[in-house]
């Protein structure tokens, strides 16, 4: 998902897009654990995803955009 398609969604939607997220990131740790998961580099995409989730709820939280 692309920082314009992610800046168009509604506050509601950055929030459930932030816990599917935070759920996603369980998962792959999870499979990480168990030896299952296949491409290590999952986990550091899905973390620069839930950065960025924040620093966009962030800025409409202090009005910057």
């Amino acid at each position: 998902m692309k920082i314009e398609e992610i800046r168009a969604l509604t506050s509601e939607e950055l929030a459930k897009q932030l816990e599917a997220t935070h759920q996603e990131l369980f998962n792959l740790r999870f499979r990480l654990a168990t030896k299952q998961l296949v491409n290590s580099r999952e986990i550091g995409k899905v973390k620069k995803k839930i950065a960025t989730l924040k620093t966009l709820i962030r800025e409409r939280e202090l009005g910057i955009r």
